[in-house]
């Protein structure tokens, strides 16, 4: 067990977990102005819905997903448990407009709106990337649900691109005692078990807690690769006071890969042909590994003032850490013999701190007799990063035969040279938000976001030092047409600050991104179904693009982007007995300044459907299925040989039967038809996606 738990929830946690109890673990926490109460739940939760009916990610400001100027699509626990949803490129590759581009077994891009997706919050705070990729498999049984804001979000994000921003809502203490647990087991060895407990800590029920523990290991589809994690979660929330309240946590997760890509597979022969291998294939060594720990602390204490005004201020404290041995293959394999490819082995390590505070005040004011809201405050976060790239002996030794897909390359010494990255970021924010009340079906939400962002440092010997301040502008209005219906638009826009050089010598000016959208929303069936259309307009400029070499040292130039598009979301009830989170997108132009495609690699049209149904004969079943669909996508090689990735589709199907109220079995099936396709094409490299693979999951909940 990590040092860094509290002791006391975790201990109460695995007692209860392996006694065998169990409880529907969604009820909320009490609210500020009232001292916790012993709440025993029984019984099946009623409020498994596939839609929220409020969110505060894009603004501060709590408001319904209708009153929200912006698209926003709600990952909801229901969703999550009834599709296995267990890590968050799982939960990405079903949402509406996000794509997921798993470049490697350890490595993730995300984008949206044609741009990559940099922007990460937890419960409303940002962490600041400084890879601009996830490493790792980030479990999703911490949360209660994950936001999506797609386009810029000024208000909310301090830097980042006009693509999408994922807040990650975790669980907190619930109002009585409660607890879950559940064991999984899948294609590949996999096994997974999991366990969800929260309880009060004292007689008056004035301080409670929650733990979650997940254990996962599994073989793969890929030859050699096994990866397993371990997640611990552990929250304390405490009512100091009538209007007081502090909320402490701790997370701590590591990823353990045996068998990693590094870099994948070549996508074209020497001669021009593109490659074909078995969806097994895999580059790495034998000896190949990548592992990372991650642990993150915070601190949440939020006061009621009076006339309800609240001050909350978050606290937080990460570390990453990354320790790996891989092999990475480079060139062009030819078609006959094999041969024609080259081993490049590397020892990398690398450390990562974040300190991040935040400090909010909202409420609401009387002006010209109406009420309206108000939402101010200040962040500040500072990220150390320190790397360093131990490069092994027999860089360039070329692999004959299918040596590089074997996994018998022999692992060398470390020591041909080395390299690495030592720099700092800092950035300070300041925003406001204001919702003003103009008339009963007229509301306008507009604020700023100021921002200061510094780095210093050197990374493999070219400088990361960049400064720039700047201060993004936001504005949306909504038009109630009637009780269940709106009308919107808004602008937003954002900046991120780059460190590349030009032709002088000089840094780059910041990119600049801005979202300009419009779209009617609809609150159906009392609130239980939410949907949206949106057409908008997203332009990234000033962006970096390699133009040239100096020496041995490279210059960029900034290059200009913008794309447009509309997109349809929809989740919750369609029916009494019917579920639904679905979504589509369709970008109609994606160019560059010379009016020609780019970023070919992400598809124009996506379709992203996940719908579940009670039997109405058989209460106790849930069945249900996900489809998956994607446009062709393809990249440039070289002037004359690009890689395609014709449109596919993929099928999932899954079953839930309530065996009696505390136990209940599930079965999932991803890839229903077997469908053999890229997981990428980010990069000119790819490996294949899983083939067909299912599980069965016994729960129990008391």
């Amino acid at each position: 067990m990590p040092r860094h738990l509290p002791l006391r929830p975790m201990l109460l946690a695995l007692s209860m977990i392996y006694s065998g109890l169990s409880v529907a673990a969604d009820a909320p926490a009490d609210t500020a102005d009232t001292p916790m109460q012993t709440v025993t739940v029984t019984g099946t939760a009623e409020d498994k819905i596939y839609t929220a009916n409020s969110t505060k990610s894009a603004g501060k400001l709590e408001l319904s997903l209708r009153e929200t100027p912006q698209s926003v699509s709600v990952v909801t626990r229901a969703l999550m448990d009834d599709f296995k949803l267990d890590n968050i490129n799982a939960v990405l590759a079903s949402t509406t407009g996000v794509t997921v581009e798993k470049v490697e077994t350890s490595r993730t891009y995300y984008t949206a709106r044609g741009f990559d997706v940099v922007n990460f919050q937890y419960d409303g705070v940002g962490m600041p990337q400084v890879f601009g990729n996830v490493q790792g498999d980030i479990d999703t049984a911490l949360y209660d649900r994950i936001d999506i804001v797609r386009g810029a979000n000024g208000l909310m994000a301090s830097t980042g691109n006009p693509s999408a921003t994922v807040n990650f809502v975790r669980k907190r203490p619930t109002a009585g005692t409660s607890a879950s647990a559940s064991l999984t087991l899948g294609s590949w060895n996999q096994r997974r078990i999991e366990g969800d407990v929260s309880t009060k800590l004292n007689e008056s029920g004035t301080v409670a807690g929650r733990a979650v523990l997940v254990r996962q290991e599994s073989d793969s589809y890929l030859d050699r690769y096994s990866p397993k994690k371990t997640v611990a979660y552990a929250v304390i929330e405490a009512q100091l006071a009538r209007d007081t309240r502090l909320t402490v946590g701790h997370t701590y997760e590591t990823n353990r890969g045996k068998g990693v890509m590094w870099g994948a597979l070549p996508l074209y022969y020497a001669d021009g042909s593109p490659t074909s291998y078995p969806v097994s294939a895999n580059t790495s060594a034998n000896w190949s590994r990548w592992d990372t720990t991650t642990n993150t602390t915070f601190a949440e204490l939020s006061h009621t003032i009076g006339d309800g005004w609240k001050v909350q201020g978050t606290l937080s404290y990460i570390t990453d850490k990354s320790d790996s041995d891989l092999l990475y293959v480079y060139g062009t394999p030819n078609k006959v013999g094999g041969g024609g490819l080259y081993a490049y082995p590397s020892q990398y390590n690398a450390d990562q701190k974040q300190t991040l505070a935040d400090v909010s005040v909202d409420g609401k004011f009387a002006l010209g007799g109406r009420q309206h809201d108000l939402s101010f405050g200040y962040s500040w976060s500072r990220s150390k990063l320190n790397d360093v790239s131990h490069y092994g002996q027999g860089i360039g030794t070329e692999m004959p035969g299918q040596t590089a897909f074997d996994g018998s390359y022999p692992m060398p010494s470390f020591d041909a040279s080395t390299d690495g990255s030592s720099y700092e970021d800092r950035r300070n924010t300041i925003f406001l938000a204001a919702r003003f009340n103009l008339a009963d079906d007229w509301k306008v939400l507009t604020g700023l976001n100021s921002t200061r962002a510094r780095s210093n440092g050197n990374s493999y010997g070219t400088s990361k030092y960049k400064s720039a301040s700047k201060t993004t502008p936001y504005v949306g209005v909504v038009y109630d047409i009637n009780r269940e219906w709106s009308a919107y638009a808004s602008h937003t826009e954002i900046f991120n600050p780059q460190s590349e050089i030009d032709a002088t010598g000089t840094p780059l000016d910041p990119v600049e991104g801005k979202t300009t959208e419009a779209g009617l929303k609809a609150a159906l069936f009392n609130g239980k179904l939410n949907a949206s259309g949106a057409v908008f307009k997203t332009q990234q400029d000033n962006t970096a693009e390699q133009a040239g070499m100096i020496g041995a040292k490279a210059y960029y130039r900034g290059v200009n982007a913008e794309s447009q598009g509309y997109e349809f979301d929809l989740s919750g009830d369609l029916s009494k007995n019917w579920q639904a989170s679905a979504g589509l997108t369709r970008l109609t132009s994606l160019k560059g300044d010379d009016g020609k495609a780019v970023r070919t690699f992400i598809p124009r049209t996506t379709l992203r459907v996940n719908t579940t149904y009670t039997v109405p004969g058989l209460p106790a079943l849930k069945v249900g299925g996900s489809l998956a669909w994607q446009s062709e996508t393809s990249v440039a090689q070289t002037d004359t040989i690009r890689t395609v990735q014709g449109a596919y589709a993929t099928l999932g199907l899954m079953a839930r039967y309530q065996i009696d109220k505390h136990l209940a079995l599930s079965l999932n099936l991803n890839n229903v038809t077997d469908k053999k396709h890229l997981t990428s094409l980010y990069w000119t490299q790819s490996y294949y996606a899983a083939p067909r693979n299912g599980s069965a999951t016994l729960s129990w909940s008391y």
